[in-house]
């Protein structure tokens, strides 16, 4: 068994065990959903700041209209004004 990749093992494993398989796909759902949320902030929020030379600021440039939160339950984005000073 020393010799055997990953793959076939675990072919094998489910074979013999035929109740892994929800359990694998539940596993694969919560770790895809999860590096598909972490790709979401790393890129649409306005903490992170990959280009410091053009926008080095990000959060400055959000006006009020924009909704940068992944649910918003009771705040409607449209509606809103602006309450701060320019920059």
């Amino acid at each position: 068994m020393a010799g055997t990749s990953l793959g076939a093992n675990l072919y094998r494993k489910i074979k013999r065990h035929p109740a892994l398989i929800p359990m694998i796909g539940f596993i694969g759902l919560g770790l895809g959903s999860a590096a598909l949320y972490l790709l979401r902030l790393a890129v649409r929020s306005p903490d992170v700041c990959w280009d410091r030379k053009n926008n080095p600021e990000p959060w400055n440039r959000l006006s009020p209209n924009d909704q940068y939160k992944f649910l918003a339950v009771s705040t409607d984005y449209k509606k809103l004004k602006k309450d701060r000073p320019d920059f």
